[in-house]
């Protein structure tokens, strides 16, 4: 899963898609490969998000197996990384994610770290591993100025890249978007992926409100 921008709601969504294939029968796990923002609560440090892909995955995995990667600071992942004198490893990314897909859960999640082209080591990007993995994808879009030009751009870089778009979410911020409706209608019309839901503000934006407004991809 991979979104416009940072800050679209990809994790909330990925826990929405958690919950409803739970809610149909499916065993579930969402694994966030890479994630940088954390903190030390007496266990390490951890990711936010990276938690709560956690407590939607049925299979109970360990917090290393959800989130084997977890830089301090809350910015892109190759200065968190140099920061603390790392390197990221585009290979060993793929290997350990691989390790979690022989579970060969009903329905996996792999949520990225921002959009699709943030930069990993080098001239490597995050959308490296997707491809390596050959993972189908699905796009985070929030509705806001801007968001036709980078949900466009974002999908044509997919498909160039030789992967699949499984579909596509909306959601909202707090502030309306100036023709919003018609909007989303020109995106329902350019994207070449279904729309998988449009998600409103919510009050309480819980992983299970949020199942509501979703359905699950075909590939699921």
């Amino acid at each position: 899963m991979t979104g416009t921008d940072t800050d679209v709601g990809k994790t909330l969504i990925a826990c929405g898609l958690l919950h409803l294939a739970r809610k149909q029968g499916l065993s579930t796990l969402g694994l966030k490969p890479l994630a940088a923002g954390a903190e030390d609560q007496g266990r390490g440090l951890q990711n936010s998000d990276a938690l709560a892909l956690q407590a939607e995955s049925s299979l109970k995995p360990r917090y290393s197996e959800v989130n084997p990667v977890v830089l301090k600071a809350a910015i892109a992942p190759h200065l968190a990384a140099a920061e603390e004198g790392r390197s990221l490893n585009l290979d060993r990314l793929a290997g350990l994610v691989r390790g979690q897909l022989i579970k060969k859960a009903d329905f996996t999640l792999v949520e990225g770290a921002g959009g699709w082209r943030v930069p990993l080591q080098g001239r490597q990007t995050l959308a490296e591993l997707a491809k390596l993995l050959q993972l189908p994808v699905i796009l985070v879009v929030k509705m806001q100025l801007g968001c036709l030009n980078h949900a466009l751009l974002t999908a044509e870089a997919i498909q160039r890249d030789g992967l699949s778009l499984a579909g596509w979410i909306a959601t909202t911020a707090g502030e309306t978007m100036p023709r919003e409706d018609e909007n989303f209608q020109t995106l329902e019309q350019l994207l070449p992926a279904p729309c998988l839901g449009r998600v409103p503000y919510l009050d309480r934006p819980t992983a299970e409100a949020v199942s509501r407004f979703l359905k699950l991809p075909s590939t699921a």
